[in-house]
C-alpha cells in the first residue's frame, strides 16, 4: 500500500463487481490481493491442492510460493497476486462471485500490519508505538508500517502481527503518513521466539515424552529411522538458544510430520510432538508458543494447523 492508494472501503454487501474492481486497483497499487468467503477467511484449496501429497506439489514451509502452479485461488495468502490476468481470469471468477471481502498479502507489498483487536490493545499501540498510518476496524484499528517481517499471532493481548505469510483484510485506505517498520514492532516476535532459557523455565513441561513403538501400531517407517531423524531435530531445535528455536521447532515439526504423511497410522506423533515442544522449552521458548508452532509445522502437512 502506498501513500497515493485512495481505493474506496469494499464492504460485505458490495456487488462482485466492485469487489473485483477493488482488488484491481489494489494490485495496481502494488498490494496483491485475494478474496474472502464467509466468515472472511480464504477460499479453500481445490481437490488436486488438497490432496495429501498435493497434486500441485504443495508450498513447503509457506515461507515462499513454492512449486504450486494452481490456476485457482488455492493456499490463502500465498494465492494472493498482483497480476491483473490472473485476479480476472476464469479460475478466480467463481471465487469473486461467493466473496464477501477482499483482502491483501502484506508481506507481499513490503508492509506489516500491526492488527489491534480491542480499545485496550488500541491504547497500548498510541503509548508504546510510533504513529503510523491506522485503518479503523469493529473491534480495533490496523496500524501499517512500511517493512516486511515474520507474522505471529497472539504476540499481546488482542495483538496479531500480519506480514510475511499471513493476509490483512481490506478496510480502507486509512489515515496518517506510513512510517517505517520500527525495532519495537519486531522486537514483538523475537522476545516471544527468544526469551532467555532460566535455571528451571516455568513454562517447561515436566517430563520429556518419547516415541513409543508400541504406540505407532500403524507406521510404516523402523524404530531406528524414526528415532534418528527425530534426534537430530532435536538438536537443530536445541542449538538455536539465543533466537530461532520456535521457528526451528516449526520446521522440525514440518519435515517430520512428511515423514508419516503416508503411514496408514497411528504414528505416535503425539509423542513427537512433545519432543519437540520439550527440546523448544528447554532453550526458553515459552510452552505456549512451542506448542502453536509445533502444531502449526504438522498442520502445513497433515492439516488441522492451530
Amino acid at each position: 500500500m502506498t501513500p497515493e492508494c485512495k481505493t474506496t472501503p469494499t464492504r460485505a454487501t458490495t456487488p462482485a463487481g466492485d469487489r473485483l474492481r477493488t482488488a484491481l486497483e489494489l494490485a495496481a497499487a502494488g498490494l496483491p490481493p485475494l478474496p474472502l468467503r464467509r466468515g472472511k477467511v480464504p477460499f479453500g484449496n481445490c481437490r488436486a491442492c488438497a490432496g495429501r501429497p498435493p497434486a500441485c506439489g504443495g508450498r513447503p514451509n509457506m515461507k515462499d510460493p513454492g512449486p504450486c502452479q494452481c490456476p485457482a485461488v488455492c493456499h490463502a495468502w500465498a494465492a494472493a497476486t498482483t497480476d491483473p490476468a490472473v485476479i480476472t481470469s476464469p479460475a478466480w471468477a467463481p471465487a469473486w462471485r461467493q466473496a464477501v471481502a477482499v483482502a491483501y498479502h502484506p508481506g507481499g507489498a513490503g508492509l506489516t500490519v500491526v492488527d489491534l483487536d480491542s480499545p485496550a490493545a488500541v491504547a497500548w499501540a498510541r503509548e508504546t508505538l510510533p504513529a503510523t498510518r491506522t485503518v479503523a476496524t469493529t473491534r480495533g484499528e490496523h496500524w501499517i508500517y512500511r517493512g516486511a517481517m515474520q507474522s505471529a499471532n497472539s504476540v499481546r493481548p488482542s495483538v496479531d502481527i500480519k506480514s510475511r505469510m499471513a493476509y490483512a483484510r481490506w478496510i480502507g485506505p486509512g489515515n496518517g503518513a506510513m512510517a517505517d517498520l520500527p525495532p519495537a514492532v519486531r522486537s514483538l516476535v523475537m522476545r516471544e521466539e527468544a526469551t532467555p532459557a532460566r535455571a528451571r523455565v516455568a513454562s517447561s513441561s515436566p517430563q520429556r515424552a518419547t516415541w513409543d513403538r508400541t504406540v505407532a501400531t500403524g507406521c510404516r517407517h523402523t524404530e531406528r529411522y524414526v528415532l534418528t531423524g527425530l534426534a537430530r531435530g532435536l538438536t537443530k531445535v536445541r542449538s538455536h538458544a539465543e533466537t530461532g528455536a520456535g521457528s526451528q521447532a516449526f520446521g522440525v515439526a514440518r519435515f517430520l510430520g512428511a515423514q508419516h504423511a503416508q503411514c496408514p497410522g497411528p504414528c505416535d506423533l503425539d509423542g513427537i510432538r512433545e519432543d519437540i515442544v520439550a527440546a523448544a522449552v528447554s532453550v526458553g521458548v515459552p510452552e505456549a508458543y512451542a506448542r502453536r508452532a509445533v502444531a502449526n509445522g504438522f498442520g502445513a502437512i497433515l492439516g488441522s494447523a492451530t
